[in-house]
This record gives C-alpha cells, structure tokens and sequence, in this order.
C-alpha cells in the first residue's frame, strides 16, 4: 500500500531547458529529509509542459538520486499511445510507480477514462496512482468510477482532491470512498491545507505540493499524523495558515511553490515553463516576507 508523504516537486526550468543541477539538489533534499515516496511529473512538477525527452530526462534524474525512496512518474498525456511511451521510459528508468491523470482538450467520459487505465493496467506491472484533480483536469471523478478502476489490476491509489474542513463531513467521505474499494488500495488526500484533515478522517497517504520543496515543514504534519497523533498534526498545519492562504490568494500552489523554491536558491528566477508567468514582484515579495516570518527554510 502506498502510505505516508509523497513529495512533489517542482522540475525547474532554465533558459527553457529543465535546470539539471536544480532538479538533482531538489530530489536530493528530499532524501536528506527522508520523505515516504517521491513523485516527480505531477502537476507541480510541470509535465503537462514537458516533451518525452525532457520528462525522461527528469525521471533518470530522480530515480539516480533517490536511493531507496521510491520514486512515483507521472505519465498523463492526451493521447494513450503517448502515455504508454511515457510508462515505458519510466519502466526503463527504474520508477517504483506510475501517476495517471486524465488529460484531454475535448471532454471526457467516464468510459474514456476508464478505457485509459484499463490499457495502462494492461501494459505495465508497475502500481497506478488514479490522479483525480478536477482543478487542472476539468474532469470529474465519480465514486462510481473509483470502484470501477480498483477493480483493474495494478491500481494502488486513488488521489482525492481534499476532503470537507467539517470532520464529520470528511470521514464521511472518507469512509464512503473506502466503502466502494478494497482495503489494499491507500486513498491520498491533496491539496496541502486538507492533509491533517485527511489523515483524521481516515487518508492513508498525502500527496503534497509543498513537501516537494520544504519536505521538513510537510513531514511535521505527516509525522505525527501517521504515528496517529491528529491533534499535533492539526497544530502544525494550522501554523502554516498563512502559507496555505497565499495559494489561495495568489492563484494556486503552482505558481508560489515555484516562487519559494526559487527565493531560497534552490531554483532559478524564471522556472516555470512559459506561457507561465508566475507570481508578480509584489508577490513574491509577500512570500519571501512569508518564508521568514514561517522560518520555512528546510
């Protein structure tokens, strides 16, 4: 089962070529930390941006330098035959496991995407992460279609896109979710400001923006989570408060974690591929102001 946190991060660009020696720190970094899993190519790690080469590229970098922690790829892309290539660099590579979200430009059906992992279950041994992320998708999961897909052979997880902040609420649907699949697939909550939510409520697993970058300041959430300490890890997420309210205010996780990674040295200025323009100098202004006040420099 794939449990605890699971850092993604960003893979910094320079000169609109993946920034080697940044990417190789970054993934460095986190097992210095020692987080549960690495999963490069998420969201936030740009993939949808990436050629093959380039997403190759990352995927050696990461699994080169990740030592015993697994390393997660994702392998999202709009046409099958795309995402089957993806999955076989990644094989090549020696990933541990494989992220799939489904990407589209014309809308998708339920049975489109259920056709997607029942090929991808088909084509690889490795475990498949269901990456159910409405916010850049624009496809929305059913619960029907969570039981659906734990029903193909490979499936491992399923990533939710958070969970409700009443508590009821959340394990509610928690439970409802682990109701219509079987017990060796882990749910992961994300979105950062929900993990400690996530874990009460009965997640198994975190996939986290942040931890990508400052894995310290993540793991003081998952840590004490895990050992079943809720409370502590509400306290440590709730002292990251202004943190999780300036990806709300400032048009995401995307963009400020780049900013961050960037203020710290660990990536240069510019890193995201463009059109992406990330935050404004006042903005990032507001977050270097925001990483010393947090003392998030780890």
């Amino acid at each position: 089962m794939i449990t605890g946190m699971s850092a993604f991060p960003i893979t910094p660009l320079h000169d609109d070529r993946i920034d080697k020696p940044a990417f190789t720190n970054l993934i460095r970094r986190l097992v210095a930390a020692r987080v549960d899993s690495i999963t490069v190519l998420g969201s936030t790690g740009s993939y949808a941006y990436l050629t093959a080469e380039e997403r190759a590229i990352a995927v050696r970098i990461a699994v080169e330098n990740a030592g015993s922690i697994p390393v997660f790829v994702g392998v999202g892309a709009l046409r099958t035959s795309h995402v089957l290539d993806h999955i076989e660099r990644a094989e090549a590579a020696g990933a541990s496991g494989l992220l799939l979200a489904p990407m589209s430009y014309q809308p998708l059906t339920e049975d489109d995407v259920y056709e997607l992992f029942r090929t991808v279950s088909t084509h690889t041994d490795l475990p498949v992460i269901v990456y159910d992320n409405p916010g850049t998708t624009h496809f929305q999961f059913s619960h029907e279609l969570y039981a659906r897909l734990a029903k193909l052979p490979g499936v491992a997880s399923i990533k939710i896109p958070g969970v409700p902040t009443d508590p009821d609420d959340a394990r509610a649907l928690v439970a409802q979710i682990r109701a219509e699949v079987p017990e060796h697939i882990s749910i992961g909550v994300s979105g950062d400001r929900f993990a400690a939510q996530g874990f009460a409520a009965g997640c198994d697993a975190w996939y986290s923006v942040i931890g990508g970058t400052l894995p310290e300041a993540a793991l003081s959430i998952s840590r004490p989570a895990i050992d079943g300490d809720f409370a502590a890890a509400q306290r440590a997420s709730d002292a990251l408060e202004p943190l999780w309210n300036a990806f709300a205010e400032f048009g995401g996780s995307y963009r400020v974690t780049a900013a961050i990674a960037e203020h710290l040295g660990l990536a240069q200025q510019n890193s995201l591929p463009l059109p992406i323009q990330g935050l404004t100098r006042t903005q990032r202004a507001e977050v270097a102001t925001l990483i010393g006040t947090l003392d998030l420099t780890k």
